[in-house]
């Protein structure tokens, strides 16, 4: 299933561009970020850290995408759009709301200050997140470190929040840089990659109506081994799955200026000298360039151009901006968020009666009532609910929702993404004339207006099902939204 935020008809596009890593390669979870963290953690312990760090283990229960790191404060926040705070852990310890205020204030932070606060959007970051967790418990306690504020002490040695993330991250580019990471799953395919059979299908159906191309920012000799195992196909080499083939592109560097363009050497894997200024040559590998040089060469526009990968700021913000390219995120985590959606609807159910009720409270009343209704127990059934909901999906709750409240990563995906699935290859159930429309959003009326009767359209897992229900006119309106499962099931008024 494909979701719409923006109207894009595929009878326009004529060249499809992929990302490799998390886009056309759907990683296992949790084994493959088992493994980055394992790596992570033991490059930690080497350059000194504690070794009881080594009993700490990857628990795909806690972290989530979206996710905001405090620097100064060392709690890992999972906000909405503006900043205002859902939720905040220190280590594992999740803090109530007099505590979070302790450190916030307005419960509110600042994203824009990007020198404290760093979002961890990619699905590489998930081990990255954990580790995070895990040294702020560790010395936390630890009988030989002192609590500070903004940091650990130990005698004459400081240790701040904002070091111990740097060194996580530093070390999230040494394994990145040295290829550890990369080595690690080449010798496991099996374990840590699925292999998809229907996705040379689709690429191969593309191929027959429109130009496609590969950009990745993995090495040649990665990419060589990497999609010789992933896209076995018989009789059929990887390469010939794509017109152009972009390794080591440096995103999201490659959307601005770029870097310079040279061919690979397919028997060696080495660059040849020189900067490549020939025209487009089938069945050639190029490194570096630019994404303006990758629409010369395939003789494209930006507009048609339909441009798929996993990383919001890095794939689709960038493309997006900079080059008006249609954008197609990929959204693992969709399949557990419809999961949980269909399982747990009783309790999506019970917020969504929470609200209405909520409204019909205020219905009657103006700017000249003195009387406050009393709203105290249902705020409290709100929470109750809220809390269940977001433990139906981990510690750290929903990607995209707290309760009925938007993620930071639910509000990108909206603003940046086109379309978004949990996978590319969900394309194939969709011919290539096909217009993926994005319903009207309309504004939200006010409280007042008359109920309505609506047909409600809900996805099961496997099929749509649709009942009819009377709802108050905000609810309905609200519901002219691209996606059902971000807000509330799809209601369309009668």
């Amino acid at each position: 299933m494909v979701f719409v935020n923006r109207s894009v008809p595929l009878e326009n596009i004529k060249c499809y561009g992929f990302d490799m890593d998390y886009t056309l390669a759907e990683y296992k979870s949790p084994d493959y970020e088992d493994l980055g963290f394992e790596l992570l953690r033991d490059r930690l312990v080497s350059i000194g850290y504690p070794h009881e760090l080594l009993h700490y283990t990857y628990d795909p229960t806690f972290p989530t995408r979206g996710l905001v790191f405090d620097t100064m404060y060392g709690n890992l926040l999972k906000v909405d759009s503006n900043g205002n705070i859902l939720l905040c852990s220190h280590g594992f310890t999740f803090l109530k709301r007099d505590k979070i205020q302790d450190y916030y204030p307005n419960n509110f932070i600042q994203r824009g200050n990007t020198d404290r606060f760093y979002i961890l959007n990619t699905l590489f970051n998930l081990s990255e997140t954990y580790l995070d967790g895990c040294l702020v418990d560790l010395f936390t306690r630890c009988s030989r470190y002192e609590n500070c504020q903004k940091g650990f002490k130990h005698g004459d040695l400081f240790m701040s929040f904002r070091s111990m993330f740097q060194d996580v991250r530093d070390a999230m580019n040494y394994v990145h840089d040295t290829g550890s990471l990369k080595e690690s799953t080449l010798r496991n395919l099996d374990k840590y990659v699925v292999r998809d059979l229907n996705l040379p299908v689709l690429l191969t159906r593309i191929k027959e109506v429109a130009k496609v191309f590969l950009a990745t920012n993995s090495d040649y000799n990665y990419t060589e081994q990497f999609n010789t195992f992933f896209l076995k196909y018989p009789k059929k080499p990887w390469r010939a799955f794509f017109d152009l083939v972009v390794v080591d592109t440096r995103k999201p560097l490659f959307f601005a200026e770029g870097t310079v363009l040279r061919q690979v050497d397919t028997n060696t894997g080495k660059l040849r000298i020189g900067t490549y200024t020939g025209d487009l040559q089938h069945g050639t590998v190029y490194s570096g360039g630019s994404s303006d040089i990758v629409c010369d060469l395939l003789d494209v526009k930006g507009k048609d151009i339909l441009y798929v990968g996993d990383h919001i700021f890095g794939d689709i913000l960038k493309s997006k901006k900079r080059q008006g390219w249609k954008t197609f995120l990929v959204v693992p985590e969709l399949a557990r968020e419809l999961q949980v959606w269909t399982e747990k609807n009783h309790l999506f159910e019970e917020l969504k009666h929470l609200d209405i009720f909520l409204a019909e409270l205020y219905k009657h009343l103006d700017s000249s009532c003195r009387e406050c209704p009393d709203i105290t127990a249902i705020q409290t059934r709100m929470k109750v609910v809220t809390y269940r909901m977001d433990l139906s999906y981990g510690q750290m709750g929903s990607l995209l929702r707290s309760g009925s409240r938007q993620t930071l990563f639910a509000s990108q995906l909206m603003r940046y993404a086109d379309l978004y699935s949990s996978t590319c290859v969900n394309l194939l159930h969709y011919p290539f004339s096909y217009l993926f429309r994005a319903p009207p959003v309309l504004v939200s009326p006010t409280s007042d207006i008359p109920k309505k009767r609506c047909l409600c359209v809900f996805w099961t897992g496997n099929f749509f099902k649709t009942q009819y229900k009377t709802y108050i006119a905000p609810p309905a309106g609200r519901q002219f939204h691209n996606s059902f499962f971000i807000n509330h099931p799809c209601i369309f008024p009668m």
